[in-house]
Parts: structure tokens; C-alpha cells; sequence
């Protein structure tokens, strides 16, 4: 069997980083070992889109049959199954988190496997912020909100890497720290991937203009996650990136949302 592009020979294993689905270990692939962000970063936004696209399969085919609520909240529960719920996990630990005095005591508290009040209302609202935004989006277009749905979860996964890139590891005992950060040239890949894939997915379903403002909303939440982590723990840990995924997740849907909805 002839192997695949250097990108792609990485992403069964990204897909076991990333989701709890059951890919199996290809001959093929490199030696296995620890995970090693520098090798699987690029992938890392397929990984998202093969997730996107579950969710976007489980929305359209239950909006045959069900309200668009329902329809929205299946799509939401299939990609965080489909994730084992890593970055609502990483999200909600975040949220907990930051009730800490300090930073030694908010990663502390990180650690902490039970689950907050901070971090159960954080996960409540991040939940129904993504379920009303499809919803929304659907009641406009269902294939815009296939689309965005596509493109918010791809560059959901570039945002957690790019968040590992810009910071340094708060807890290099801790698996991010152990997975390494990503080199400029992983990022690019990655960055190319992600941009090339949501910009196809929303331009085939929706316009430019939902894109880049989708696009602007969720680099502006990006960009408040890593002054926030910076500030508040000192760098990045793997929760924070989780809660970057879906903080980006959420802020694409709801920029793409305003738009469609103002000219829709």
C-alpha cells in the first residue's frame, strides 16, 4: 500500500489525540510514541473537520424529522461524544480555574477533577450558546449552518494549537507541556489547512462576508483567551487549550450568525 502525503501519514494518530473514536493503527504509520504536537499539529484541523462533519451529518439528517432545537442539540452531543468531551472538559476546568487567588492556586484547582459552580454554569452557557447559534443559523440556511458548522470546528483546533504556540507551558508536567509546542512552519500548515477548509465550507454555503466576520469574532475571542490565560495562570496548560477550541468554536458560529441574520 503506497503511503499517503507526509500531513496525512499523522492523522490517525491525531484522531486518537484528539477523539475517543475508534481508529485502529495503520502499518503504515511512523513508530508510535509520545504525542508530539510538532508532528500532529497539521492535522490537527482535518481532525476538526472530520468532527465538524459528524456533527453536520447527525444536524442535517435529524432536521428531517425533528425541531430545529433538537436537531441542533443531537449535532452538539454526536462531536462532543465524538471528543469524549476533551475541550469541554479543558473548558469547564478553566472556568473553575479562574475563581483562584493566584496562579499556583487556579492550576491547582484545575488539577481538581471535580467540577466546579464555575465551571458547570461556564459549560451550561458554552453548550447553549452552540445550540442556539446553529439552530439559528439553520433557521436561515441549513446548509449555512452546515457550513459554519464545518469551519468552527476546523479552526477550533488550529486555535488550541496556536494557543500552545503562543504561550509558554504553565505546567510542563502536564500533558501539553509533554506534547511540546508546535514550530512556526507546523503552524503554518495548520493555518493554511484551516483557513482553506472553513473559507470553502462557508463560501459554498453562505458568502464572504459571513466568513470573514465569523473569522474577525473568533480571532478577537482568541486573542482574549491567551491575554486571560497569560494573566491569570501564566501560560498554557492543556485545559486552556480545550477552552480556546471551544471559546473559537462558539465565536465563529455566533459571528457568522449576525451577519447572515442582517442580510438574510
Amino acid at each position: 500500500m503506497p503511503l499517503p502525503p507526509t500531513t496525512l501519514i499523522y492523522l490517525p494518530a491525531t484522531l486518537r489525540f484528539l477523539t475517543r473514536l475508534p481508529v485502529p493503527r495503520f502499518s503504515w504509520e511512523p513508530e508510535d510514541g509520545p504525542p508530539d504536537l510538532d508532528r500532529l499539529g497539521p492535522c490537527f484541523p482535518l481532525a476538526g473537520a472530520l468532527i465538524g462533519l459528524i456533527g453536520l451529518i447527525v444536524h442535517l439528517t435529524s432536521l428531517t424529522v425533528l425541531p430545529g432545537f433538537i436537531a441542533a442539540t443531537l449535532a452538539v452531543g454526536a462531536m462532543t461524544l465524538a471528543t469524549g468531551a476533551l475541550h469541554e472538559d479543558g473548558f469547564a476546568d478553566t472556568a473553575d480555574g479562574l475563581g483562584g487567588m493566584n496562579s499556583e492556586r487556579r492550576l491547582a484547582i484545575m488539577r481538581d477533577s471535580r467540577l466546579g459552580t464555575f465551571g458547570a454554569v461556564a459549560l451550561l452557557l458554552a453548550t447553549l450558546l452552540r445550540i442556539g447559534a446553529l439552530e439559528g443559523l439553520a433557521t436561515i440556511s441549513w446548509a449555512g449552518a452546515a457550513g459554519a458548522l464545518l469551519a468552527a470546528a476546523t479552526l477550533s483546533r488550529l486555535a488550541a494549537l496556536g494557543l500552545i504556540a503562543a504561550l509558554p507551558s504553565a505546567r510542563p508536567d502536564g500533558l501539553a507541556g509533554r506534547a511540546g509546542r508546535p514550530s512556526r512552519a507546523t503552524l503554518w500548515k495548520a493555518g493554511i489547512a484551516a483557513i482553506a477548509i472553513s473559507a470553502i465550507s462557508v463560501l459554498m454555503t453562505m458568502g464572504w462576508v459571513e466568513f470573514l466576520s465569523g473569522l474577525l469574532v473568533a480571532a478577537l475571542a482568541w486573542s482574549g483567551v491567551v491575554r486571560l490565560a497569560s494573566a491569570k495562570f501564566g501560560g498554557q496548560t492543556g485545559d486552556v487549550a480545550g477552552a480556546a477550541a471551544l471559546t473559537v468554536e462558539i465565536a465563529f458560529l455566533l459571528g457568522a450568525l449576525i451577519f447572515a441574520r442582517s442580510i438574510g
